[in-house]
């Protein structure tokens, strides 16, 4: 049956951010539905962000159209442009390459929920207020002057 059952599958709030940035997504919970669902072409991901929490830290990819679908709740969406309310039945793209780095904030009272469309992670990835640069396909996190990030993935 095409229906998910979104109960079935499981839910977490991992990331591979190293833990002096982690702690802001540690409040983002989400369900890869692609792997669930058999689809293997694009990425697909249910997201539940609580009050206070960020989707990601603010990035843009280089090879990675991402489109954000909002279904319940409000967020706020940081970027170049500045801020934007978005709301349920609201839709922010995400050109690949663009440069514009992105990212959801919670600020309401209550949990918003949206859904996530891009490719699994394998394309280089930046992070403008960070100074991180995530190599696709490595895992690899350098700073701007090349060094590494000091840290294990947990």
């Amino acid at each position: 049956m095409p229906k998910l059952d979104l109960d079935q599958i499981p839910q977490t709030n991992a990331t591979g951010y190293p833990p002096e940035y982690a702690v802001q997504v540690k409040e983002r919970w989400y369900r890869r539905l692609a792997p669930a669902s058999g689809i293997t072409d694009f990425g697909v991901s249910h997201v539940v962000l609580k009050p206070g929490a960020w989707s990601a830290q603010r990035h843009w990819h280089e090879g990675e159209d991402e489109l954000v679908v909002m279904i319940a709740g409000e967020a706020t969406l940081v970027d170049d442009d500045g801020r934007t309310p978005m709301r349920a039945g609201d839709v922010a793209a995400f050109p690949k390459n663009d440069g514009n780095g992105h990212m959801l904030v919670n600020e309401s009272d209550a949990d918003c929920v949206y859904v996530a469309i891009g490719r699994p992670a394998v394309t280089d990835c930046h992070y403008p207020d960070i100074d991180m640069h995530l190599f696709a396909g490595t895992g690899r996190q350098k700073r701007k002057d090349g060094s590494d990030f000091d840290w294990e993935t947990k």
